[in-house]
């Protein structure tokens, strides 16, 4: 039997996130092999120049299981911001898979293993209702997230907006699902319809987006979300298809990069993975792909670029842009042009002063 893993909780949500099939009882020697994205993606060759150490990815979500084997010593405390007590708690599942996907640790060479298995986990619920889901945001763009895996969908709100302008204004990198509906009801979903936020489709092996991924403006990147093999509550996986796991993959990636490069921006962050994304479809950014498929190594290797004010305009600006003159560059040696200019006028002042002075003594002789 096919079910949703957040159905139980919210239907309306149901859409977006990940898919889920029957529990199966892997054992944790098989496990890894049937992780096919982490060769597709090289994730052992980009941990060998990063595992997300010291960077914290917010799971706003169902919570997340931390007694799982494959996440020990990965999930802080986090919170629930409708009781107020921590968020360690997934009766779901899907937040724990999406913490999975990110950062799990696995066991030695067995296991499930995440993306950036260094990295931290601060799980946050619940995400079905915006005030509550507003809340969170704020409060683990306050508690030290530098990463936020979004994926949810809910209703538009001010609020919503608000706290997700604020966690971008704290430099937290915001990375969302698109959604699964597809052609069927190829709706704006939120929050990833933000412009703040970075939209995550989904592609199959072959890199062919899934016909349930939807497309649009609000998509900037795609990566695998086929058949996912997922850790999930007791200790168990189910496999599972959705733009939700293509966003956690990309959320580790972030947590990579922000390893690396520590003192890049959420903006820069974002234009190091659509820059040098694999362009898939039609040629240059499209509704379907975005900027194109996640390329970890080549993120991680390519110099960083400038920064750019969100990542819809990220995906969407030129590869490159007109230099400017970096100090020194320039006409007077790296003075700035307004202080020559400054100069000059008063140089004139002074002279033309002088020159009535001559006037007026010679006059008085």
């Amino acid at each position: 039997m096919i079910l949703s893993g957040r159905a139980r909780v919210v239907p309306a949500v149901a859409a977006l996130v990940i898919v889920f099939g029957t529990p199966t009882p892997a054992r944790a020697d098989e496990v890894r092999d049937r992780e096919w994205w982490l060769s597709t993606l090289k994730v052992a060759e980009a941990q060998h120049i990063s595992k997300g150490a010291g960077v914290t990815v917010a799971v706003v979500d169902s919570g997340v299981n931390a007694d799982h084997p494959d996440l020990k010593g990965a999930v802080l405390t986090g919170r629930d911001t409708v009781s107020g007590k921590d968020g360690q708690f997934d009766a779901e599942g899907h937040g724990t898979a999406m913490a999975g996907i990110i950062a799990a640790r696995g066991r030695g060479r067995s296991g499930f293993l995440g993306i950036a298995p260094a990295a931290k986990i601060l799980p946050v619920r619940p995400s079905d209702d915006t005030m509550f889901a507003a809340a969170g945001i704020r409060w683990a763009a306050a508690h030290g997230a530098k990463v936020m895996n979004l994926s949810f969908a809910i209703g538009p709100s001010d609020n919503l907006h608000a706290a997700i302008r604020e966690a971008a204004a704290a430099d937290v990198v915001l990375i969302g699902a698109v959604g699964n509906s597809g052609d069927r009801d190829n709706k704006a979903e939120y929050p990833v319809s933000y412009p703040e936020v970075l939209g995550v489709g989904a592609v199959d092996r072959t890199g062919k987006v899934l016909p349930v991924s939807q497309h649009g403006p609000q998509v900037d990147l795609v990566a695998p979300g086929k058949d996912l093999l997922l850790p999930v509550y007791g200790n168990k996986y189910l496999m599972g298809t959705g733009t939700s796991g293509s966003a956690a993959i990309v959320s580790g990636a972030a947590a990579l990069i922000r390893a690396r490069h520590p003192d890049l921006s959420a903006a820069q962050v974002v234009r190091l993975m659509t820059s040098t994304a694999t362009d898939l479809g039609t040629a240059g950014r499209d509704d379907y792909y975005g900027s194109g498929e996640l390329n970890l190594v080549a993120a991680l290797t390519a110099t960083p670029p400038r920064a750019s004010p969100s990542p819809r305009s990220v995906a969407q600006a030129p590869a490159a842009a007109t230099p400017v003159p970096a100090s020194g560059d320039g006409p007077g040696g790296g003075v700035p042009p307004l202080l020559i200019v400054a100069v000059g006028v008063a140089l004139l002042v002074v002279a033309a002063l002088a020159g009535i002075v001559r006037v007026r003594r010679a006059g008085a002789r």
